[in-house]
Order: structure tokens, then sequence, then C-alpha cells
């Protein structure tokens, strides 16, 4: 599977950006150990962590609390695509974002495959 992560850049606070993944190369548009989409985000110095997250077959979904009603996660099965719409952007949302694809939501170590990273810039 490989994962083709876009969208990125500089914003201001308060301002909104679009992520978008592809997703090529399932083995099948069932196949359960790639069922979930994740984004993730590392900020300098700090661990990477779980953002949000999308299931392929049923369209379940997960939050960071710290996301919960600003992002919104969403897929289009059809493009093999998942999107991470992000709004009223701050400071502290700065970093570089990752998506990923596996079996389980958690823990990070089940998702098996990485996209190379987009940055996100959110000026104050």
């Amino acid at each position: 599977v490989q994962l083709q992560a876009s969208g990125g850049g500089l914003v201001q606070a308060g301002g909104s950006l679009r992520l978008s993944c592809v997703a090529s190369g399932r083995t099948s548009s069932t196949d359960a150990s790639t069922d979930v989409m994740g984004w993730f985000r590392q900020a300098p110095g700090k661990e990477r962590e779980f953002v949000a997250s999308i299931r392929w077959s049923s369209g379940s979904t997960a939050y960071l609390d710290s996301v919960k009603g600003r992002f919104t996660i969403s897929k289009n099965n059809a493009q093999n695509t998942v999107s991470l719409q992000m709004n009223i952007l701050k400071p502290e949302d700065t970093a570089v974002y990752y998506c990923a694809s596996g079996r389980h939501i958690a823990p990070m170590s089940s998702y098996d495959y990485w996209g190379q990273g987009t940055q996100v810039t959110v000026s104050s």
C-alpha cells in the first residue's frame, strides 16, 4: 500500500487547511489489514501523536480531544482518498502531518503503512 499525502501549507491562526491522502495498492476494498486510515502529527521535539481516523468499511471516526469540533476526517471510497478538513487552526496545530493505514485505530504500531508527511504551519 502506498500513501500520498498533500495539502499542507502556511496559514494564519483561525484559518483552514484541507489535507488529502490517496491510498493505492490495497489488495481489496474489504482488506481488513488496511481498513483504518489515520492522520498523525509530529511537532518539533515532540512525539508523534494520533489526530483522527476513519474506517473504509464503516466510516466510523475517532479524534484527538484537542481537535474535536475543529477537524473533520472523511473518505471517498471510489477515489481511495481520505481527507482531513482542519478549521479554526491554532499555532499548536503546527506539525508535520502523516497519513497511515492499518488494521486497528490503536496503538500506533498497528499502522503498517505511512505516507511521506506534509508540513502544516499555523502562524499567530
